[in-house]
């Protein structure tokens, strides 16, 4: 790692965890911010307080990419070493066991892009540019950007985003699923806590097995998943929050849950 000075911080209030990316002016991905992130994701997984995610690199950008001056002196062993743990770091967040949203200002691309791919939703603003330009270097995405993109989109969207390498405007993001709000840039951030904010009171072990199902599912024939689907909703029964959820429609009242 290059520099003492942190460059990811995990922000909390009134329950919301706030990803913080903050290594001006471009928040490129250096190794010492994919393990901060990492650390961060870790953390916010971790908390009790934390019962939902914004990933925010600030008011004038998300991520616009790799340190590619980093990058440009490696060679294959040199990446071959360290590719994994590039893509474990986005994984972490991916793995957040909470809803994600990412707040997208300014340009989401390559890496950057890839970081927002890991979220659950994204919101970005109305000038801000997605894409994956890595084809333009001679290489291609490799933090999940060619799985996660295709997934979100379809293949042959995929394709041509991942090997055209060309920005995709915020009107066109929403248009084809890559994006799922279009807010004024004034209004990214706080969109994206508006998003999230009615979890914070919610089911959180519901919400997580929500989570799990959904994304679980995606790597498995249709009855593979709906075995898993099964398991997590019968594991559900053995929390407080049934108890509560169900007494609370009996009672025709609002229930009040406790994570547990």
């Amino acid at each position: 790692m290059d520099s003492k000075t942190p460059l990811v911080r995990l922000d909390v209030e009134d329950g919301i965890g706030t990803i913080r990316l903050d290594r001006p002016p471009m928040n490129a991905l250096n190794i010492q911010l994919q393990e901060e992130l990492r650390a961060a994701a870790t953390e916010a997984s971790a908390r009790d307080d934390v019962r939902a995610v914004v990933l925010y690199g600030g008011e004038k950008v998300f991520a616009a990419g790799a340190d590619i001056k980093e990058m440009a002196g490696m060679g294959y062993p040199e990446m071959s070493a360290r590719a994994g743990a590039l893509t474990s770091s986005f994984d972490a967040v991916a793995r957040i066991p909470k809803p994600v949203v990412a707040a997208i200002t300014g340009f989401a691309l390559g890496g950057g892009c890839e970081l927002a791919l890991t979220a659950d939703w994204r919101v970005a603003a109305e000038d801000a540019k997605l894409g994956q330009p890595e084809i333009t270097l001679g290489i291609i995405p490799g933090a999940g950007g060619t799985q996660r993109l295709a997934r979100l989109i379809g293949p042959a969207r995929a394709k041509d985003l991942i090997m055209t390498g060309r920005f995709v405007p915020a009107a066109e993001a929403l248009a084809i699923g890559l994006v799922d709000r279009v807010v004024p840039k004034d209004d990214v951030y706080a969109a994206a806590v508006d998003l999230v904010r009615p979890y914070v009171n919610g089911p959180a072990l519901a919400l997580r097995a929500a989570k799990l199902a959904v994304d679980g599912g995606l790597e498995m024939d249709l009855a593979s998943g709906l075995t898993w689907e099964s398991q997590l909703f019968a594991g559900l029964f053995a929390t407080q929050d049934k108890a509560e959820g169900m007494t609370a429609f009996v009672e025709k009242r609002k229930p009040t849950f406790k994570g547990r």
